[in-house]
Formats: structure tokens, sequence, C-alpha cells
């Protein structure tokens, strides 16, 4: 069962860091989410 899991944490981990071709384009995408939330956030802030 150790040996499964292990497996499946390692196969999600290849997965989203073959996702981005660097890790600067890994950066590059969290950045973009956050700027995204804080966007979002300042539109309900502004509609309040």
């Amino acid at each position: 069962m150790k040996h499964l899991l292990s497996l499946i944490i390692l196969t999600l981990v290849a997965v989203s860091l073959t996702s981005c071709n660097t890790i600067s384009g890994a950066g590059q995408d969290v950045s973009n989410a956050g700027q995204d939330v804080s966007k979002a956030a300042n539109k309900v802030k502004n509609a309040l």
C-alpha cells in the first residue's frame, strides 16, 4: 500500500512539473494566478 501511494504521489508531482516547461514558467504561472486572485478581490471590494 505504501508503494502504491508513493507511486501515485510521484506521478502527480511529475505531471505537475512537466506542465510547465521550466521552473521560471512555474513561477510565472503562480504569479499570474496571484494577480487574478487580487483582481477578483478588488472587484468584490469595489462592489461592496
